[in-house]
């Protein structure tokens, strides 16, 4: 337990600087009575009822409340279909019906391009998409306005650090409308949306628990290496917006088919399809940013800045539910603040350091009894005897024993890999097995059961319960992820989408739909 004497020392003087002891005698009992229900009255306020340190954790608990309209901005996910669809058919072909002054445009266009490094002149299929833009829904640009507000900062620290053009930070509302859980059709993931193998290229490691590529601080650190890196094979920004979109294979080839010029608009024909709407709509985004007061755009809603946000390294696995609890902070908050833990639990593994993000006042809070927090969690994880996901790094290498009934489709989708995977892995030129037979698997899935473990064990694998019952009442101890295990193709997110649930806490008694 913490000396309390010498923390006590500390906030009480610096508190009754500013409040007198009759204020603090005359509504302290209704302080105590406010934060009953926290659990942090199991771990701190019980040695705090009659002490002045609850005067800091009152003042605490109103600076973090976090306005509900904000919330529900960060976990929108449809502006990013909105984006995707747009480029991937192409909607920037369309004649646009939209008045827009072109002499005014041009001018504009020119005034931009004198301030970057980027080539942003006037052309009119560019034209025909900032018009597309405008002309859409307003509080889609301007709910996208709020939100660079926090990521922004963000990105041109990281920028400068590489020497990359400031206005490159345009390029994650194209890729994936500042969503950093977004997830491609075709499986590129984040806000920079990185396909697996390139992200592994540029150390995004990728596990049971955690994606970094949906970290925004690695992500963004890999996109500008990876947009550096391109820049130095093409020595020209735009070519290398391109080569990020479509590859630089694809670029090269495009560059051949020209003749071999090397000026974006002079091979855009020759580029593919969803690649030749993927610039203009780069420029179109950063013209519309820029201009924004031009268009009476303004962030619609209020933010939490990025600055007012701090991490630091957990040294033992936790829960994001177990720090909402803890700390007062909406779990929502915290999902947006840490989005690369996939199942919002923050793993323990010696070898890699993985860090929480929260607001000021709460990482205070947090580090000031960081053992009585870690404590808490695992007291609380033994007492729900909750069965936590085994923790898989990408790499990692399990023999599988096939049974009857197996093939090859369902071991790889068991393990999240492909088919092609595991022949290669194991030299087979066929897809057909033997019971018996041992396969070497890297596997990449976060709800496998054990197999390895269960090939050399006794024990039978619990049956899930078929979901003829349509609800289930919450017990002592149960979490989202407890209960999807008890039944037949139900998931967490099954559950949160059929009870309209925004996080992932339960109370006891509460009842669930199942199934539809």
């Amino acid at each position: 337990m913490p000396d309390y004497k010498s923390i006590k020392f500390l906030f009480t003087f610096s508190l009754l600087t500013c409040f007198t002891f009759s204020n603090l005698n005359a509504q302290q009992s209704d302080v105590s009575k406010n934060f009953s229900n926290s659990k942090l009255d199991k771990v701190l306020i019980k040695t705090l009822e009659s002490d002045t340190l609850v005067w800091f954790f009152e003042d605490f608990k109103k600076t973090m409340i976090i306005d509900s309209s904000w919330q529900a901005l960060l976990a929108n996910s449809s502006m990013f279909k909105v984006q995707e669809d747009a480029i991937k058919n192409n909607s920037f072909d369309k004649k646009i019906n939209f008045k827009l002054d072109s002499e005014a445009l041009k001018k504009n266009l020119a005034n931009l391009n004198a301030q970057t490094p980027l080539d942003i002149g006037y052309h009119p299929d560019l034209e025909n998409v900032i018009k597309f833009y405008l002309k859409r829904d307003k509080g889609i640009n301007e709910r996208l306005l709020s939100l660079s507000t926090y990521y922004f900062p963000m990105f041109e620290e990281i920028f400068d650090k590489y020497d990359i053009p400031l206005e490159l930070k345009y390029l994650a509302i194209v890729e994936s409308a500042l969503n950093p859980k977004a997830k491609s059709w075709v499986g590129a993931t984040g806000l920079w949306q990185f396909m697996f193998q390139t992200g592994k290229i540029y150390d995004l490691h990728v596990n049971s628990y955690v994606d970094e590529r949906m970290d925004p601080i690695k992500s963004t650190e890999a996109a500008a290496k990876y947009l550096r890196d391109l820049y130095s094979i093409f020595d020209d920004w735009n070519l290398a917006l391109a080569a990020y979109n479509s590859g630089p294979g694809n670029v090269n080839k495009a560059i051949r088919r020209s003749g071999g010029q090397k000026n974006y608009w002079a091979i855009r024909s020759f580029l593919p399809r969803e690649t030749s709407g993927y610039v203009p709509a780069f420029f179109a985004v950063m013209y519309i940013f820029e201009n924004a007061e031009l268009y009476g755009l303004k962030p619609s809603l209020g933010y939490t800045p990025y600055i007012a946000t701090d991490t630091i390294q957990a040294k033992n696995l936790i829960k994001f539910d177990q720090v909402a609890e803890i700390t007062n902070t909406d779990i929502n908050f915290i999902e947006f603040l840490n989005p690369s833990y996939k199942l919002n639990i923050i793993p323990e593994d010696k070898s890699r350091k993985y860090t929480l993000r929260l607001p000021y006042k709460a990482l205070g809070l947090y580090v000031s009894n960081e053992q009585e927090v870690y404590n808490y969690a695992q007291e609380n994880i033994k007492k729900s005897k909750e069965k936590l996901p085994q923790y898989v790094k990408m790499g990692d290498r399990i023999r599988y024993r096939v049974r009857s009934g197996d093939y090859m489709g369902r071991i790889a989708r068991k393990y999240g890999v492909r088919v092609s995977q595991i022949k290669r892995w194991n030299g087979l030129r066929s897809n057909n097995l033997r019971i018996g037979q041992r396969l070497t698997i890297y596997p990449r899935s976060t709800n496998f059961d054990h197999v390895a473990k269960a090939s050399t064990s006794k024990k039978k694998t619990p049956q899930k319960i078929a979901n003829s019952n349509a609800t289930y009442t919450v017990k002592q101890g149960d979490s989202l992820w407890s209960i999807s295990q008890k039944f037949k193709n139900v998931s967490i997110s099954n559950l949160k989408e059929l009870n309209n649930l925004r996080g992932n806490s339960l109370k006891p008694g509460m009842v669930l739909k199942i199934s539809p």
